[in-house]
């Protein structure tokens, strides 16, 4: 097994990196990684039903689709996360309660009293401190894992907190559990790092054909196609997202307004604005501009920029229309 401490903390590297390991190298692999303020959304998620868009924006948090399912999940460097990919034979197929074993074991050995609960929870005194996710290609498995150590949990509140009356669709749905860090239950002074170094000396001694390996050359520049291609991509990140209705009133000096709005793939596919604004033009002018637009912030500023607005939406600025859009 290729035992991988991976230095990078690019989310949209280290994501790619997993689906990298999946595909392209042939021996089983476990690694150890983390991530700079980040959200990574499970693979059938709306990725703006996820998030709270205007303090990922502000905070420049970067939200990155991973290939795996399950619900959105807030990364931070006092996170640790790990991924198991192991062949695994025709008629592949994964096992939660196997791949988080070993952390399991690492936590009791430090007298934390760790459950498997749920479907893919790990939990301690009965609070939630990694979520799991499983992916499976061909005859391989892909098993990866949210550690919480000392994460800022008034940031991860923050960026996952969202209002669902906002979106109707048949998207997977994040479930948000009570969390706890690891780090809240120790016995023993550790951080981040030697609780990770911890973890992989466990998992060496588990293995015998274990060995460390860090990513060859060729290893990043196929990671770094990837990341370019399609992680960092707004189309994977939040084109990719199930066809969904947006429905949202905002009160501005000008009036109520009111969005009614059908995407699919990312792109807006038809909006109705209504409200008790003023206009001197016909505001039928910028709702059919606005179709077959992404539904992305810049997108929809670079759009509304050919308008004189205040002629279609008197005494209301177009950041605060904008804004209402999410």
């Amino acid at each position: 097994m290729l035992c991988i401490k991976d230095s990078h903390t690019d989310p949209y590297f280290n994501i790619a990196a997993d689906e990298y390991a999946l595909k392209y190298l042939k021996d089983d692999c476990f690694m150890l990684w983390r991530n700079e303020p980040s959200i990574i959304v499970g693979k059938h998620q709306n990725t703006l039903a996820e998030i709270n868009v205007d303090y990922v924006k502000e905070n420049n948090i970067k939200v990155v689709r991973r290939i795996s399912g399950g619900g959105a999940v807030f990364h931070d460097l006092g996170n640790l996360n790990f991924t198991f990919v192991k062949n695994a034979g025709e008629g592949a197929q994964g096992d939660f309660r196997k791949f988080t074993q070993p952390i399991l074991d690492v936590l009791l050995s430090m007298g934390i009293n760790a459950k498997f609960e749920g479907r893919n929870d790990l939990t301690i005194d009965g609070k939630k401190f990694s979520g799991n996710a499983e992916s499976i290609w061909r005859n391989r498995v892909l098993h990866h894992g949210t550690l919480l150590f000392s994460a800022v949990m008034t940031d991860l509140s923050a960026a996952l907190k969202v209002n669902p009356l906002k979106f109707q669709d048949k998207a997977v749905k994040s479930v948000r559990s009570r969390v706890t860090n690891i780090s809240e239950h120790l016995t023993e002074k550790m951080d981040v790092l030697e609780f990770r170094d911890r973890i992989m000396k466990h998992i060496m001694q588990m293995y015998p054909d274990s060995k460390e390996y860090e990513y060859s050359p060729e290893d990043i520049a196929g990671i770094e196609k990837l990341r370019d291609e399609k992680f960092s991509q707004w189309e994977w990140n939040f084109g990719d997202s199930p066809k969904y209705d947006f429905e949202k009133l905002i009160r501005t000096e000008g009036g109520n307004v009111e969005f009614h709005i059908n995407v699919s793939k990312g792109v807006i596919k038809d909006i109705r604005i209504f409200g008790d604004f003023f206009h001197k033009h016909d505001i039928d002018e910028v709702q059919k501009s606005l179709v077959g637009i992404k539904h992305e912030h810049a997108a929809i500023m670079q759009t509304l920029s050919q308008f004189d607005f205040n002629s279609y939406f008197k005494n209301i600025k177009v950041e605060e229309f904008v804004g209402g859009m999410f």
